[in-house]
Parts: structure tokens; sequence; C-alpha cells
């Protein structure tokens, strides 16, 4: 498994997305998931007698198993991601991996699985406004498009992210729309500018309107966020989003915080499950595996 630590290695997002998905789907073709037995649109597992024209070679030497390649026309799936770029998303600040670019690497493995599935891609990038828009589409052409807008955003983010604010209801209301009917839309976000969970709920309830399957995405720092396992001494926090600042101890607040963050996220995961949308924790130290497996999953329940 590829993960954080290894993920920016790579160099270009287009290389790192192409190393995560080639090593996940090596993954789970030597060991199903569970049992669960997932179909590549471009693979099937070869049948004795078959010709050896179209074998896969490269993947048999990666996993000791005869794999056909298929070759088929593009799907109807249309894919739809959406990535929270508010001030929060930047957290750990003082550390070189944060929420907004485990959010990008992900989204770009998905865009890189998703074209080689033959389904068509979208992305979205919003805060108070909406600061990218791009229509889902299946080329080469726009995967290398979405690609390079994703590093340009990423780079500008690292420049310009204080003191930008998020209203996810609003953009999401505003997007429901906007993306084509019956989408599948993943979501990624830390939730953390939610004042009114119910009026988040409606603006997902607008989604299901329009037909669109729903998968969210909880991104956060596990250790550091949900667990609050600092060290032991006084820390000046910031509010990135407002710029307020407070001086505190992790022991004077810890259990408080964290049975209102428990409390917080327990109420918006069950307005989802509500509307019958997955809420699936993401931790950016975890890495990749667990976004590609939910798309593969929802996707072949669609299918």
């Amino acid at each position: 498994m590829i993960n954080y630590k290894t993920a920016r290695k790579f160099g270009s997002l287009e290389l790192l997305a192409k190393q995560v998905v080639e090593g996940f789907i090596t993954g789970l073709h030597k060991s199903p998931f569970h049992g669960f037995s997932v179909e590549f649109a471009e693979h099937r597992l070869y049948n004795n007698g078959e010709s050896v024209k179209h074998l896969d070679w490269k993947l048999l030497a990666r996993t000791d198993k005869l794999f056909i390649k298929r070759y088929e026309e593009e799907t109807n799936l249309r894919c739809h991601i959406l990535i929270d770029s508010s001030s929060s998303m930047m957290f750990p600040v003082d550390q070189p991996y944060n929420k907004f670019t485990f959010s990008v690497d992900a989204a770009a493995a998905l865009i890189f699985l998703m074209r080689r599935q033959r389904d068509a891609f979208g992305l979205s990038i919003f805060s108070n406004t909406l600061d990218f828009y791009s229509p889902a589409k299946s080329s080469l052409t726009h995967q290398r498009f979405l690609l390079s807008n994703l590093e340009r955003i990423l780079e500008d983010q690292k420049k310009n992210f204080k003191n930008k604010k998020t209203n996810i209801a609003k953009m999401l209301n505003a997007l429901a729309s906007k993306i084509h009917k019956r989408s599948l839309v993943f979501i990624f976000s830390d939730f953390m500018a939610i004042d009114n969970p119910e009026y988040f709920a409606n603006s997902i309830k607008h989604l299901r309107h329009h037909l669109h399957e729903i998968v969210v995405f909880d991104v956060s720092h596990h250790n550091l966020e949900n667990q609050l396992n600092l060290k032991n001494k006084y820390y000046n926090v910031v509010d990135v989003e407002t710029g307020e600042s407070i001086k505190m101890h992790p022991k004077q607040i810890k259990e408080k915080y964290i049975t209102e963050r428990n409390s917080i996220k327990s109420k918006i995961h069950n307005l989802l499950k509500q509307q019958k949308v997955d809420l699936i924790s993401a931790d950016i130290e975890i890495g990749f595996d667990q976004i590609l497996l939910e798309y593969l999953l929802k996707r072949k329940k669609i299918y």
C-alpha cells in the first residue's frame, strides 16, 4: 500500500496517481478484499483454452495470475469529485502533508482509476465560493487537464489558505443541479464549519433529489484531531479560518473536546444515514486504498 509518507516522492501528480492505482489493483488481484471479487473494466480472468493474444503479461509477473485485457466502450457512469478547500483543510499546517494535500492526491488516484474503468469524471473545488468546476468527461486529455489543475490549485492553496471559510451546504445546493443527473458524487471535507447539521443534511437531500449516489469522506488526522494526542505543553491555538487564537494545554480540554467532537460527528453520521448516504472516515495517515475500494464497491452496487 502506498501511503501519505511515500506518495509525494513520485513527483508529478499523474505519476503519483498511476503508482497508487497500480499498487492498489495488484493488491486486490493478489488477495480479494474479504472474499469480495472486484471486476475491473479492462481485465477478466483467463479461461483455459482461450487465445493468449490478449494476455496481460505485466500483470502476470506481479500477481502470478492470468488476466485477459478487455477492450470496452465508455460506460454510462458519470462521477464527480468535490473537495473542500477551506483553511481548516490545511491542518496540520506545520507538517508537509495535510488534509487538503491528501484529498488532492486521493482525487487524482480516483480520476486515474475512473478512466481505467472507462467512467466519466468531473471535479469541483469549493470554499465559500466555487473555486473550480469541470463537468464529467472520460478522455485522457480531460484526465490530464484535471490533474494539471489539481497541482496548480494545491500550490495556490499553500500560499493563500488563511482565513478561507466555507459554507458546504450552500455549495452543495449550488452544485446539485450543475452536476450531471444520476452521477456518483464523492465529497472530501473535514466538516469543521457545519454550524447547522440539519441545513447540511438538506443540501445532501437536494443532491439526492437529482438522483445522485453520494459518498462522503470525513477527512481527518485522526491521532491529532480526533484523539488530541499532543505533547504535554501549552499551545497557542489559532483558528485558521478566523485568525482567532487562544493559549491552552491539551489536558485542560481533551475530554470535553473529544466528547463534543464525537457528538457532532455522530449527529452528521445519523443525518446522512437517513438520506442513505455513506460517511467514510478518511484518516490521512492510513492511505488511499480505503478511498479507491469505496469507489469500486459503490460502482459494483450501481451496475
